[in-house]
């Protein structure tokens, strides 16, 4: 069992009272009340930190003030206090300094943790909290420790290296953070023993080949059996694991994939 010693890291234990609220966690549940994601519920109560992805305040320097732990995601939030008295939580990035004044401007200067359109930064910049369209907030790469790198620019598009491998066009005049997310040590984190995955609302996953063939493709046969069919497939008889498409055909984004991320079996060849 490994973990993280947040006593290091954080700076502040209780939230800030004004951005926070109780909310209800939907456990895997859609609008009707039937599992839409299995293995979800349980878990300790949680209070929803009002983060703040539009970052719409724009040309007013802030600073950060605290290093906080949301339980809602993997990275650290700060609260960002803003020249005119305003505060928000923000996503953080790593190795920043908290004193330090931040930008969310077009003409930011290149530092870590400023905010800028993609078409102001350089190729090579890693960048998060990355916008699909021009206002509409922030929606890939938010991940801790995780970042994209700009790898081109053409034609009012930037290309952008997401953290799976795959290369995603995405108009210039969106934007974008300078950095990588804050918590990179959250991937080495082992929770060793099946009552912490309780805790964080994990709900155990039970083997198709453990199952009755009623239940699974992969259920039945005689002790232990293998799947005994050519491919991997869901309990529902779509196509999974290693090497097979899942993605719609048709998808809208398609047109925006320049080079799709490689599947586990091509790395490791």
């Amino acid at each position: 069992m490994t973990g993280i010693n947040y006593s290091q890291l954080l700076t502040r234990n209780e939230p800030t009272k004004s951005l926070v609220s109780g909310f209800k966690r939907r456990v895997g549940r859609n609008s009707d009340g039937k599992i839409s994601v299995r293995h979800k519920g349980g878990g300790h109560k949680r209070l929803f930190r009002m983060v703040d992805f539009m970052l719409d305040k724009k040309e007013v320097p802030f600073r950060i003030d605290s290093i906080e732990y949301d339980p809602n995601r993997s990275g650290f939030i700060g609260l960002a206090i803003f020249a005119d008295g305003e505060k928000r939580y923000m996503l953080l990035p790593q190795k920043f300094a908290r004193e330090e004044q931040f930008q969310i401007s077009e003409k930011a200067p290149l530092k870590i943790g400023n905010r800028l359109p993609l078409k102001n930064l350089s190729v090579g910049t890693f960048v998060f909290n990355i916008e699909l369209k021009p206002g509409d907030g922030a929606k890939l790469v938010r991940s801790a420790g995780c970042f994209a790198e700009i790898v081109a620019k053409d034609n009012g598009y930037a290309d952008l290296k997401m953290p799976s491998g795959e290369i995603r066009r995405i108009i210039d005049s969106a934007w974008a953070s300078i950095g990588e997310v804050s918590n990179e040590e959250n991937r080495l984190v082992n929770l060793g023993k099946a009552g912490r995955s309780r805790w964080l609302g994990i709900r155990p996953k039970v083997r198709g080949s453990a199952m009755n063939p009623v239940d699974h493709p992969y259920g039945g046969g005689e002790g232990r059996s293998g799947r005994g069919l050519r491919r991997a497939k869901t309990k529902w008889g779509k196509p999974s694991g290693i090497g097979q498409k899942t993605r719609t055909p048709k998808k809208y984004s398609n047109r925006s994939i320049v080079s799709r991320r490689k599947s586990k079996r091509m790395q490791q060849g």
